[in-house]
């Protein structure tokens, strides 16, 4: 007897998108099985029938994620996250210019404020060279636990070919274009030596500052990033956390800074007479736009547009707030008055201490660290920086290198989980903070000494009584 078997139907297939965590793969969507030919199959009743799994379409392979940067088609790519990271990208950037320039142009005296912004200003331009000549590849490329290699320098390979349909991405970051990612992570490495500029104002020479912060970028910065942020790096192997740069950034620089107080030694009149702040309504425009830029450097770090961004958002509000009380009160306990500086301090204090945490802690993880750290930073610009004997000009350790170390210490104490799908070791994080500690210190000194020795780091006492100002720019602010 002949049976007719009539074969009909779709397989239909549901797909479930998980929200990202940084650097992991594209999500793969499935797509419906192939719909099964309407006319009827005519087999004998003695033929067996075809298994479903043979009716079935093959699976098509999951796409592994990059190891190394690489092509991918532009269909990979994250509108989302890519709209994002150019938004945060431009609010790091927003935090040195105009943010670290008006912060440290409103604090330092009325002859040195133009050589503090010029300062800030050629550091932007002469990084962001550099990165893209030789220091962006030997941060972000796979290398040795060490040091990345040279397979982008100039950024090379960093692609959109809009007829083959492919755009270049970074193996950390493989939702969003490559050239996006790397203008992020140089916004990171231009705000680090920014930073530095507040230890050593009124006093270095223009040219030697370029020369040291130049080498600096490719000795220093670059190495101690791929460490922490490469995954291949040492450091990221042992499982060190950092978010967003609580030691790559901000121990760093705060070190550094610490280091060139003392090889350059103290301003003229130091401890004989008070030096003035010019304008504090600068340095408060400036230390608002480091609030707001502070948003893209934390939630930016997440390289996404996903909850863990809006939770770092968030407990970068939080810790910034509970910074700028703390360090109030603390201020308010011991001089019987609170002052627009101090909370100025306190919020920069919570927005550094929280940077390493943004992506692993709750919000009430963020309050104890903002508390912590407001604290802790006002000892640490006060106490702690007569203990040093350093004059640290505008508090570039007792904010950024003790807010660093707090920060970085906590997130191994308060680091969740639930939050991120990793635990926090103190032990750990303390390693980190220490080799970037002895790192930073010792090359920074190292090349500070060498250019010494070879052109001066410090203007002569005509040019530091009249102002680096009219020493080094034949320029002036008015009256």
């Amino acid at each position: 007897m002949i049976a007719f078997v009539v074969l009909s139907g779709a397989a239909g297939a549901q797909t479930v998108q998980e929200e990202r965590s940084p650097g992991s793969p594209p999500a793969v969507v499935g797509a419906p099985a192939a719909e099964a030919p309407r006319d009827a199959a005519i087999t004998s009743a003695s033929a067996p029938v075809a298994p479903a799994s043979m009716l079935a379409p093959a699976p098509s392979p999951v796409p592994q994620a990059p190891t190394q940067p690489a092509l991918v088609g532009v269909d990979q790519i994250n509108g989302a996250d890519t709209a994002w990271m150019m938004t945060a990208t431009a609010l790091v950037l927003l935090m040195t210019l105009p943010g670290i320039a008006l912060f440290y142009g409103g604090l330092v005296r009325r002859k040195s404020v133009i050589n503090t912004m010029a300062s800030v200003t050629a550091i932007t331009g002469l990084v962001s060279l550099i990165w893209f000549a030789v220091a962006y590849s030997l941060a972000f490329t796979p290398g040795s636990e060490w040091i990345g290699g040279l397979s982008r320098s100039g950024f090379t390979g960093m692609e959109y070919l809009k007829d083959a349909g492919k755009v270049a991405v970074s193996h950390i970051a493989p939702l969003i274009p490559e050239s996006v990612y790397a203008m992020f992570q140089l916004t990171f490495a231009i705000i680090t030596p920014a930073l530095i500029v507040g230890a050593f104002v009124e006093r270095m020479r223009f040219s030697a500052m370029l020369i040291f912060i130049g080498l600096r970028s490719v000795l220093v910065y670059a190495p101690i990033a791929h460490w922490v942020w490469e995954p291949g790096g040492w450091l990221a192997k042992m499982g060190v956390l950092d978010f967003a740069g609580g030691s790559v950034v901000h121990v760093n620089a705060g070190v550094t800074g610490l280091v060139c107080a003392w090889i350059l030694g103290p301003r003229l009149q130091y401890g004989k007479e008070a030096f003035e702040p010019v304008n504090l309504g600068l340095s408060m425009a400036g230390a608002s736009l480091l609030w707001v830029g502070w948003f893209g450097f934390n939630a930016g770090s997440a390289v996404a547009s996903d909850g863990r961004a809006g939770l770092a958002m968030a407990v970068t509000h939080i810790a910034a707030a509970a910074g700028a009380v703390s360090w109030m009160l603390a201020e308010w306990m011991v001089r019987q008055r609170p002052s627009l500086l101090g909370m100025c301090s306190g919020l920069v204090a919570g927005l550094v201490a929280i940077t390493p945490a943004a992506g692993f802690v709750t919000p009430q993880g963020a309050l104890v660290i903002g508390l912590v750290a407001g604290v802790a930073c006002y000892w640490g610009a006060t106490g702690l920086k007569r203990l040093l004997n350093a004059d640290d000009s505008l508090d570039v350790f007792g904010l950024h290198g003790v807010g660093g170390i707090v920060g970085s210490l906590l997130t191994g104490v308060l680091a969740s989980k639930a939050v991120s799908g990793v635990e926090g070791s103190t032990m750990t994080q303390l390693l980190g903070v220490v080799v970037v500690m002895i790192y930073s210190a010792s090359v920074s000194a190292a090349l500070l000494l060498l250019i010494k020795a070879v052109v001066g780091l410090r203007v002569d006492e005509r040019a530091e009584t009249a102002g680096l100002d009219l020493s080094q720019h034949r320029e002036r602010i008015a009256s």
